[in-house]
């Protein structure tokens, strides 16, 4: 292992855009040495960890959704038979010949025994006194991590093909027996791995202990990538996506609006993260930070442009609003007991039951009687927090609403005025807003809108705060 490389993530869109992602990213010109020292991790396919697990957005089940309802809707082998076909596809539009052949070998492979697998479970479920919890998260990983292997695979062949010395480094744990810690699955791997004239194309799922999947949902890649900067003392992180790192979404508020960001700090990116924004996984970001590693997002079809860059110390120069994001549907959930006053507990308790009931905390706030928690979570959920609540403290008048969140986020928004100017931008659209709170430390500042006040509201707020400002400030070193 060399020192002076630097390890790049590629997202699921950026990796179907085969040939912009060879001309862009993977080779982008370069040639001899300067091919190598880098380290790529690769998600999936765009779409193919839909299909393996369930539709990240709509819920449409994929095989594992499948096999775990087993209600006869939806036959799971249909669904894994859909992925091998796809995949198929997949490699039909990347290569040709023995490549091909090779290609398609190795997904029929995976897939046969990954069928194998559940077909073996699937006869124990049918006797009925086995409890299933483990075999489904196992599977659940297995399944994951069949997404990532495909395209790691294929892209070695690509690489190879136009004579680059490409790597598969396989993470996931194909037919091991062991489960060892992330880091050192991934030391293990890459200990042997000459940087400096090989190039690594390691799958975005590791297998270790714990679960990748069951401990990062489907930010599991980004920990990857994060943990490989850590382990090799990277120089740089990257993250290619199909978008920059912009002032607010383009499709919101206009591609000619919307402005890259350039540089911030992992403060905002921690920011972004918590609304649910794909900047970075906010523990893989913990870990880039800690590590002084700094992280830049640059946007696969756009080759020349550096991207954004997000380091620990920066700060603007002067007090500027950097994004403007959000998002458009929460659950306020106010608790309301008058005898709160001077008591403790209730907030402990609260706490207890979101943390149960796996509820994502967005924001929070509080007064001498009331508390309202902002949470990311499902109609049931919320119900089965409130009628915990309720049996709990009889007294407590517990309810909840649906609303949107719009963020104002910068590394300073110290900047006087800036409240009462986008709250008029606010009222000038016709928006009553529901709450607000704005932190001391001036990066962020949370106003609470209806939720069909939601995209008014991101395009009032970035006209006013964005595009009407002068041009970007200069750079200081935090203190």
């Amino acid at each position: 292992m060399t020192c002076g490389h630097k390890v790049e993530k590629v997202g699921g869109t950026s990796m179907a855009a085969t040939r912009t992602l060879l001309d862009n990213v993977l080779i982008a010109g370069r040639s001899g040495a300067d091919l190598y020292s880098r380290i790529f991790v690769v998600s999936a396919y765009a779409g193919m960890t839909d299909l393996l697990l369930e539709h990240k957005k709509s819920g449409e089940p994929g095989v594992y959704a499948c096999f775990a309802r087993n209600d006869g809707e939806r036959d799971w082998r249909d669904a894994l038979e859909t992925v091998r076909l796809k995949m198929r596809q997949r490699n039909a539009s990347m290569l040709d010949g023995d490549l091909l052949k090779e290609a398609d070998r190795f997904a029929d492979q995976r897939v046969a025994a990954v069928g194998a697998c559940l077909e073996d479970v699937d006869r124990l479920r049918a006797h009925g006194r086995f409890r299933l919890e483990e075999p489904l998260a196992t599977m659940r990983e297995m399944l994951a991590g069949l997404g990532e292997a495909h395209s790691a695979h294929s892209t070695v062949l690509l690489l190879r093909s136009r004579g680059v010395n490409a790597r598969l480094v396989d993470l996931t744990g194909w037919k091991s027996t062991e489960l060892p810690s992330l880091d050192d699955r991934l030391r293990d791997a890459l200990s042997p791995i000459d940087l400096a004239t090989e190039m690594p194309i390691v799958t975005g799922y590791a297998g270790c202990e714990g679960g990748m999947v069951r401990r990062y949902a489907r930010g599991y890649t980004e920990m990857t990538f994060s943990r490989i900067a850590v382990v090799t003392q990277a120089e740089e992180a990257i993250i290619h996506k199909e978008f920059h790192l912009s002032s607010a979404d383009p499709r919101l508020v206009g591609v000619g609006r919307a402005r890259k960001i350039g540089r911030t700090n992992y403060d905002v990116a921690d920011q972004l993260a918590n609304l649910g924004m794909e900047a970075i996984h906010p523990r893989a970001g913990r870990g880039l930070r800690q590590a002084g590693i700094p992280l830049r997002v640059r946007n696969t079809f756009d080759r020349e442009d550096a991207g954004t860059l997000i380091c620990g110390d920066y700060v603007t120069d002067e007090p500027r609003v950097e994004i403007i994001a959000g998002m458009p549907l929460l659950y306020a959930l106010q608790f309301f007991e008058q005898d709160m006053v001077g008591e403790k507990g209730y907030d402990a308790a609260i706490l207890e039951a979101l943390t149960r009931h796996r509820a994502w905390i967005v924001s929070k706030s509080s007064n001498a009687n009331t508390i309202t928690h902002y949470l990311a979570a499902d109609t049931a959920t919320v119900g089965r927090v409130i009628d915990e609540l309720s049996a709990r403290y009889p007294g407590a008048a517990i309810v909840s609403r649906r609303v949107a969140m719009v963020c104002v986020i910068g590394s300073d928004i110290s900047q006087p005025g800036l409240v009462p100017e986008a709250l008029q931008a606010l009222a000038d659209v016709g928006i009553t807003m529901v709450a607000m709170q704005h932190q001391i430390r001036n990066v962020d500042v949370q106003f609470v809108v209806e939720c069909a006040d939601y995209e008014p509201a991101i395009r009032a707020l970035h006209r006013i705060l964005i595009e009407k400002k002068a041009e970007p400030a200069k750079v200081r070193r935090a203190a």
